[in-house]
């Protein structure tokens, strides 16, 4: 990779779903969030290639009763960013209540409430239009057969132009099974071009599937359809879904994800072109690109999303989401550093999958070393803290304390099929009730951990390799998390420092 290129992915972690847009000089972009709050991330760019965290659109899921505790694969699925009317415009769809959108006269808004558009079950991935020339609103969206029965066709209604209701009962617009080898067809994108309507929506599964583009004179069809992106003799399964958009001075390019096991959906930038025919050329002639010019736009200086946190005064970054709705007292701030997490109480305390109080982070694509500081503040026996690889199976190592008083290091972890967790190594005395935690994740989201636990012997290695999973949906995750077992009054607290994710 020279100055004047970039390599692929350009976001190495689970973004999964991605969408795009551009107001003036700046791109922002969207992702999945499914069940973790706040959802909804927002990033920035200006040269699309480097990236980083400005905030979220959800501070909390709604209904909040149905968000209390995970719900992993649920929630916010596949959103659509636009921009209208000087206002930022998010759709997404719940797949157990329908299609929901929020918007905001800036970025980093205020975002309004979630408005329930079209309630309803396997309502996913819902696109909104505004056609500049007619005034006229759409809204295109796909099922999800597991709620509804139905998938592999994409529906239209027309839309009021302020978003807040749709005007017609829908109708099928494109449907797949009439498509010669076409199968799940989700994720629309609906744009206009050149005097056509345009979808551009992937089909074939994420792992092998591909891009379509589909175009039509009128909104509601019919449509003609081609494959635009498929992986042909490249190393990236799978290359579908995401957005186009254009530069300001008339480039295009496509933003899409790529499935990578337990490290989720990253994204992947693609050229993209208008063939003699007027169709869309995306890639090198319909191949991901590995490495390619970067686009026509000012140089900017290498940004990705933050990873690491020195939590001043006990604030944790933009980068960590619960694993369901917050509760209160979760994470206490105070004067100094350290985050300062309340044990808090649960019956759940043997499955970390179970619990809605665990700070998390997405799981990085590259071969890294993640290390914190903890400290634990609670006399109470069986308070427990640590640092996990959470996702369908998890592994986790931290500090609890016994009944007799003393702090051990312990390391657990529990299969995809587990219902409790068991120890992955022998428990060892911390005397000094705090330790370093590390954990390396090399190839294939393989992860070793280890942990310095104050008796002088340094880091030592804990337990055999464990391979992180993803969710069915979702990569896995980095978490931090402190419990106590089921009880009644304060359990006291843990406190964490210098989280770092250093590369390998």
């Amino acid at each position: 990779m020279t100055s004047e290129t970039y390599r692929n992915p350009v976001l190495d972690a689970d973004w999964s779903d991605p969408d795009v847009v551009r107001v003036g000089d700046d791109f922002y972009l969207t992702a999945s969030s499914f069940g973790r709050a706040p959802g909804l991330p927002l990033l920035h760019s200006r040269d699309l290639v480097n990236w980083t965290l400005v905030g979220h659109a959800l501070e909390r899921l709604e209904p909040a009763a149905e968000f209390d505790r995970p719900r992993h694969d649920c929630g916010v699925w596949a959103p659509s960013l636009r921009y209208h009317d000087e206002r930022f415009w998010i759709f997404w769809g719940d797949p157990d209540q329908g299609i929901f959108q929020v918007n905001a006269p800036q970025i980093r808004g205020p975002w309004t409430r979630p408005h329930l558009l079209k309630a309803g079950k396997g309502l996913i991935d819902p696109c909104p239009l505004w056609d500049e020339e007619t005034g006229e609103a759409y809204l295109v969206h796909a099922w999800a057969k597991s709620r509804s029965g139905v998938k592999n066709r994409l529906t239209g209604h027309r839309m009021r132009p302020d978003g807040t209701d749709l005007l017609d009962e829908g109708k099928v617009i494109v449907d797949g099974d009439r498509i010669p080898g076409w199968f799940t067809l989700e994720g629309p994108k609906l744009y206009r071009h050149d005097g056509w309507f345009w979808i551009l929506a992937p089909a074939g599964g994420v792992e092998t599937g591909w891009q379509g583009a589909f175009r039509s004179r009128g909104f509601f069809g019919p449509y003609e359809e081609r494959i635009v992106l498929e992986q042909k003799d490249t190393d990236v399964n799978g290359p579908h879904q995401g957005g186009w958009v254009r530069t300001p001075s008339g480039e295009d390019w496509f933003l899409h994800f790529q499935q990578r096991g337990a490290h989720g959906r990253v994204v992947h930038l693609q050229p993209m072109s208008w063939g003699p025919d007027n169709w869309p050329v995306l890639g090198d002639d319909g191949a991901p690109v590995a490495e390619h010019r970067r686009p026509g736009l000012p140089p900017q200086p290498p940004a990705a999303p933050a990873t690491d946190d020195d939590f001043p005064g006990g604030r944790y970054g933009r980068q960590w989401q619960w694993t369901a709705n917050p509760g209160d007292g979760w994470a206490t701030q105070h004067s100094g550093d350290g985050l300062r997490l309340t044990c808090v109480r649960s019956a759940d305390a043997h499955d970390l999958r179970k619990l809605p109080h665990v700070l998390t982070q997405r799981l990085p694509g590259t071969p890294c070393a993640v290390e914190v500081e903890l400290r634990l503040d609670s006399d109470e026996s069986g308070v427990r803290a640590g640092l996990a690889v959470l996702g369908d199976a998890f592994g986790w190592i931290g500090l609890q304390r016994g009944t007799d008083g003393t702090v051990h290091l312990v390391h657990r972890f529990a299969e995809a099929v587990a219902e409790r967790e068991r120890d992955a190594a022998h428990p060892r005395l911390a005397p000094e009730g705090r330790a370093r935690l590390r954990i390396e994740i090399g190839a294939g989201a393989r992860c070793r951990f280890s942990a310095d636990a104050g008796d002088g012997d340094g880091f030592r290695p804990s337990g055999p390799v464990f391979t992180a999973t993803p969710w069915r949906w979702v990569g896995a995750l980095l978490g931090l998390f402190a419990l106590a077992p089921a009880g009644s009054g304060h359990a006291g607290a843990a406190t964490f420092t210098h989280f770092r994710i250093t590369e390998l």
